[in-house]
């Protein structure tokens, strides 16, 4: 018998790329030019994943009327040299290579959605994805969405009607938190930016380890469709 076809959605920062410190590097240095504190290298850390305008607010503290300069400052540094200095994790695209045999595979993060396309690009990965889902290029307007569930919902419906099931795979609480908030599970990945346990307690069916791990319990998820809970 078939297996079901799955939509797998990825989370792109942490998952696929490593951003090689081109975020909190390109963050700190946003904000020192703008005469702003630089936060502890942990909050930094916790800034990669969200909408930048929230991590930049609710993490950094940056006044409303200095945040459009510092994302300026930041997005100008990062297509500069950040999405150059980026590196897809080890194996990642032979994993989604894999993966794209016989099921769908895209992209969903609060990456501006352009800049996404565009990073993808730069790392030669942009043939693997069959879509790719973001935020809006407008900032202020990414951090009034619902975090990532309106991002996963809009690739939801963009490929309804070609899967059986879909999953996410991402690095942080907002990946689960999202794919539960749309009817998903979510398979964490332990290189990326999370805390330890941080995707455990936000109820990932599981956590890998490495980009074989993943594949094996994506594919083993596609033929029974269970809760994965726990480490691979």
């Amino acid at each position: 018998m078939t297996s079901p076809r799955l939509l797998v959605l990825f989370d792109l920062d942490g998952t696929l790329v490593d951003p090689a410190d081109a975020i909190t590097g390109g963050i700190s240095a946003a904000l020192a030019a703008c005469g702003l504190p630089v936060p502890s290298g942990a909050d930094l850390q916790r800034m990669v994943g969200p909408a930048l305008v929230t991590s930049l607010r609710d993490i950094a503290g940056v006044p409303a009327d200095l945040l459009d300069e510092v994302i300026g400052r930041y997005r100008a540094g990062y297509r500069e040299s950040g999405m150059a200095q980026s590196r897809p994790y080890p194996g990642i695209r032979a994993a989604v290579e894999r993966l794209r045999e016989n099921h769908t595979v895209a992209v969903a993060t609060q990456k501006p959605e352009p800049l996404a396309a565009e990073l993808l690009g730069v790392q030669q990965l942009a043939d693997l994805f069959a879509s790719v889902h973001g935020s809006p290029a407008d900032e202020q307007a990414a951090a009034a969405l619902d975090g990532k569930r309106s991002i996963i919902r809009a690739a939801l419906d963009r490929h309804k009607g070609s899967y059986d099931r879909a999953v996410m795979i991402g690095d942080r609480r907002h990946d689960v938190e999202g794919a539960s908030a749309n009817g998903l599970d979510c398979i964490g990945v332990s290189w990326g930016f999370a805390a330890a346990g941080e995707l455990e307690e936000a109820g990932a069916a599981a956590v890998v380890a490495t980009a074989d791990d993943l594949v094996d319990t994506v594919l083993r998820y596609a033929r029974n469709g269970s809760a994965l809970h726990g480490a691979v």
